[in-house]
């Protein structure tokens, strides 16, 4: 066959077409035009160079016309006709997007990726094509490595993983012009990208207008070291709830009474806190000597303030899983016994078909599944409880259909399984609002913490004596936490313009009786003795329109308060204002106690409530801001179920202190991302 040529398409034409681009973004050079002789009626050809001649050939049908035919599938094209040239946009179609037969075939069997057109044997061509949708995108080194680091730190990949064989060849396939790297250079990308999202963290920890809340969640390792997770809590300009992992500090004696305290001072330093730590909330156990470390670190002058309750060593999702852990333990024969049950029915596809076709004999009307526990986790446990006592009948029934099944519970098994169930169900309602996205705050938990209370109240004066018995031992957990606790909460539920001192009124009463006074006195000198400490701030502090004018980029307009907020002649009027009248300011918090109580609704935003009237109550709504930030729980939203000490793994256990912080404190700042906010609602039923 002669040699193919192609015709020079009009301008309109080649716009049509897709374009072809190398792998170094330079266009080709056009080939030189052949001197071959042409027929006088047609215009001067040129070789081709489209890609697609690579896959087509051109066959003459009849005088002055040809086809273009497919090598892979034998499908004819039109070419041409007399002078007129059909261009070659639909050969690329059908080549580049998947219609032509022979290349789905070869696609299936390769089961890998899309199909990409190889030129010139099994390698591909360093060119590709490109639309105006999907523009190219230079190969850089720098940035691979930037997103391997994101990688490994957002799903916690070891750091060893880029050293794997199956990683280089899987790398070397994708793009072979990327250098693998070591495990010394993944560490140090994974600590840079820690080190930058850092600089963005503090920059907006600097500008926030109150103070800072702690917790610190102590996890071990197998070689007996302690690692101190710091979480800071705090709320921003705009009224948001915000936490973040601030530290992951390596204590090599976890035990010790300067354990936390030196690991908080670590933080403080590291963030520039020092004066601005309002509380402390964790899980270790501590000495009265370990308490005593920690006091001096908070910004209050007087850190026995509210009973020394500002450092709160009782843990909310700790006291809650304690007492699942005492329900669990008064009926774990009953509990083996179904699992034992449920494990039958789960671990053979047959034996579930069976549960289910006595339970759609029977119109059982639950819609739970059985599923089997998770024996680290205590809600597992519960939901398995749970949805097995709905589905008894299925159970007691079972035989009649599968004779091999000999594990039925008793109905006296049944009701004490339903007696347990009664006794999980508030705990674990009240510890899946820790693992929701919105952040709780202390109100709803003073709610939980009532109504937990008094549900055990009531359980002690039952006359079965295993309800008793098990009431008695829960009640003195929740009575420590209680005792521990409860002015916090108390003075949080009062910064509820829902609720303010009537709640603590009404609910103190109920569980103290006669000496509900004395006990409702305490609520009311502990918030009335911290709005005088709010009162006596420094001035840089106290002034309202300190939070107008940082709260947009953290500088105050100059143009339009620089007269105002100059330091000269108007803060000697400042000092005056706050000595002649702090009468009047102390009458700011009594105000706000008078007034009548809001409508209580189900969801009501607090803190955008507060925002709302912070010119109203320009002290009292400082106060609010620090106090609703305290955590009522140190544990982290995915192990507020857990039965045991966290237990850091193995492989990060052998990591550099430094290293193992950087992984999991940027973990935590990507996930937030760029200032994600929570909407910090307060949901509660009533």
């Amino acid at each position: 066959m002669a040699e193919v040529t192609e015709m020079e398409t009009s301008p309109v034409e080649n716009n049509n077409e897709l374009a072809l681009v190398t792998s170094e973004a330079q266009p080709e050079a056009l080939p030189e035009m052949q001197p071959e002789a042409l027929p006088e009626t047609q215009p001067k050809r040129r070789k081709k160079k489209s890609m697609v001649w690579e896959y087509f050939t051109i066959e003459n049908v009849s005088p002055g016309c040809r086809r273009a035919c497919c090598k892979r599938c034998k499908q004819s094209f039109a070419y041409s006709t007399g002078s007129k040239v059909a261009g070659t946009s639909h050969l690329k179609r059908h080549i580049a997007k998947g219609t032509c037969p022979a290349i789905l075939r070869e696609q299936d069997n390769n089961h890998s990726t899309p199909y990409t057109p190889r030129v010139g044997g099994s390698e591909p061509r360093k060119r590709r094509y490109r639309s105006p949708s999907s523009p190219f995108i230079p190969f850089d080194q720098d940035r691979c490595r930037h997103e391997i680091a994101r990688m490994i730190i957002m799903h916690e990949y070891p750091l060893h993983m880029v050293e794997h064989p199956g990683f280089i060849a899987f790398v070397q396939n994708l793009q072979p012009r990327f250098d693998k790297v070591s495990f010394n250079t993944v560490q140090g990308d994974c600590v840079a990208t820690y080190l930058r999202e850092k600089q963005s963290v503090m920059k907006f920890i600097e500008g926030i207008p109150g103070r800072v809340c702690l917790t610190l969640d102590m996890w071990n390792s197998k070689q007996t070291l302690g690692y101190v997770f710091i979480t800071g809590h705090f709320i921003d300009f705009e009224w948001k709830l915000q936490r973040r992992v601030l530290n992951v500090i390596m204590e090599p004696y976890p035990d010790s009474n300067s354990a936390l305290s030196h690991a908080v001072a670590a933080c403080l330093s590291d963030w520039s806190l020092e004066g601005k730590l309002f509380s402390l909330t964790f899980n270790q156990p501590t000495s009265e000597a370990g308490l005593e470390n920690l006091r001096p670190l908070l910004c209050t002058k007087n850190p026995l303030i509210l009973n020394g309750q500002l450092i709160l060593g009782n843990c909310i999702a700790r006291t809650l899983s304690s007492m699942a852990k005492d329900v669990l333990g008064a009926g774990q024969e009953i509990i083996k016994k179904i699992r034992d049950s449920v494990k039958y029915m789960k671990t053979s596809e047959s034996h579930d078909e069976k549960f289910v076709q006595v339970k759609n004999q029977l119109q059982v009307p639950s819609e739970k599944s059985l599923i089997l526990d998770d024996q680290t986790q205590w809600n597992t446990t519960y939901q398995m409880l749970a949805a097995a006592t709905e589905l008894k009948e299925v159970f007691s029934c079972l035989d009649t259909s599968d004779p091999d099944y000999k594990l039925a519970p008793s109905m006296e098994d049944w009701k004490l399984a339903e007696t347990l169930c009664t006794f999980l169900k508030p705990l674990f309602d009240a510890a899946s609002i820790l693992t929701t996205p919105n952040i709780p705050t202390a109100i709803t938990f003073f709610h939980e913490a009532w109504k937990i209370h008094a549900d055990l109240g009531r359980s002690i004066t039952n006359e079965d004596p295993f309800i008793s018995s098990l009431a008695k031992s829960m009640q003195e957990q929740i009575d420590k936490y209680w005792r521990d606790c409860s002015l916090i909460l108390a003075i949080a539920v009062v910064m509820d313009p829902r609720f303010k001192m009537k709640l603590v009124e009404f609910s103190f009463t109920k569980i103290y009786g006669e000496d509900a006074p004395s006990y409702i006195k305490v609520v009311d000198d502990g918030i009335h003795e911290l709005f005088l400490e709010y009162i006596a701030l420094p001035l840089p502090l106290t002034p309202t329109y300190a939070d107008e004018g940082n709260a947009g980029n953290g500088k105050a307009d100059e143009s339009h308060q620089g007269n105002l907020l100059s330091d000269q002649g108007l803060s000697d009027f400042d000092v005056y204002i706050m000595e002649t009248s702090g009468q009047q300011m102390k009458s700011e918090l009594d105000q706000y106690l008078e007034e009548s109580l809001l409508p209580r609704v189900q969801e009501f935003d607090v803190l955008g409530w507060w925002k709302l009237n912070k010119m109203k109550y320009p002290t009292l709504s400082k106060m609010a801001r620090d106090i609703l930030s305290i955590p009522v729980s140190a544990a982290a939203p995915d192990s507020v179920f857990d039965n045991t000490i966290k237990q850091l793994d193995e492989y990060r256990s052998s990591l550099r202190p430094e290293t193992v912080e950087a992984l999991i404190c940027a973990k935590d700042w990507l996930h937030y991302g760029s200032e994600v906010s929570s909407n910090a609602l307060v949901k509660m039923e009533f």
